[in-house]
């Protein structure tokens, strides 16, 4: 469970933030403050996964806290409180460290959508960190080269699962290999970079990178839609098939899976839908560095 720490001189906002918070399971407030000063020195004292803090704070500001705080050494994430639409001010939040942005007054469905999301980044996180431990222990293990097996390549790592989900003969997927291969290759261990930052990885060489960013988008999607369709067909001849046990919770929103299910079953013409793109990249390149991990012990 996430722990929090809100840093705001308003304290019905904090009472407020640690009711919703704690009330709706999103983690634990193990610290709270009403200015930025004794803010800093609390938070660096419990350390929490995450610190809300206001923008406009008097003595010390949120910008000001958060610097002090990262020189310091406090590596949780933020998220900004503020009832400011200054874009300019609201990009030096951001450029300070920020990662969401909460706006008051406070509203309960919107402060729950936000912890959300920055839960599942921080599980992603952690869970890259530990295969970051777990690969800088291996590369200090003294070898023997002539009983290394060859390793797999990422070609052949990926193309057993794109065949799995009925989709390796898809242009998309070329563009998904070609992006995992470039993101291993330069050593990406954490969060993935905005899904444009991706499509321009293929889309560089190309002799018109711009209007090419645009059709590999276009590619993953139809390749990502049509992997939904194929574990959705699966699904309803064989809910415990091992195949859409394991694909179809894992790389998408399982809700989506199940309209796609219902959509198939009812026998409606298929509609646009929607799917989770960054996160089945994010899963897909999840998957590959793990078993490249699981090579190394073998």
């Amino acid at each position: 469970m996430l722990s929090f720490g809100i840093v705001d001189d308003d304290a019905v906002c904090i009472r407020m933030l640690q009711s919703i918070i704690e009330k709706g399971w999103l983690g634990e407030v193990v610290v709270t403050a009403e200015n930025g000063c004794e803010g800093e020195k609390a938070v660096l004292g419990a350390n929490p996964d995450v610190l809300l803090i206001d923008l406009l704070m008097p003595e010390q500001d949120g910008i000001e806290t958060i610097n002090h705080l990262k020189q310091k050494g406090y590596c949780g994430k933020y998220v900004m409180i503020s009832q400011i639409e200054n874009k300019e001010m609201i990009g030096k939040a951001y450029q300070a460290g920020i990662e969401f942005y909460i706006h008051k007054p406070i509203n309960r469905i919107e402060v729950q959508a936000v912890l959300s999301k920055v839960n599942e980044q921080w599980k992603i996180g952690r869970y890259l960190n530990e295969i970051k431990d777990s690969m800088a222990k291996l590369s200090n293990l003294n070898t023997n080269v002539g009983n290394l097996q060859r390793k797999q390549s990422v070609r052949e790592i990926m193309q057993p699962i794109l065949r799995d989900m009925g989709i390796v003969g898809e242009l998309g997927s070329k563009d998904m290999i070609e992006i995992i291969e470039h993101l291993i290759h330069h050593d990406q261990v954490e969060s993935l970079p905005p899904l444009k930052e991706l499509y321009e990885i293929t889309a560089r060489t190309h002799h018109d990178p711009a209007r090419e960013v645009k059709a590999v988008e276009q590619r993953i999607r139809r390749a990502v839609m049509s992997a939904v369709s194929n574990l959705a067909n699966i699904g309803l001849t064989d809910y415990s098939n091992p195949k859409f046990e394991h694909y179809a919770p894992l790389y998408f929103d399982f809700q989506d899976i199940r309209l796609k299910m219902k959509e198939i079953d009812e026998k409606r013409q298929p509609g646009k839908g929607k799917v989770n793109i960054k996160k089945f990249l994010q899963v897909l390149y999840l998957e590959v560095l793990d078993n490249r991990r699981n090579q190394q012990y073998k």
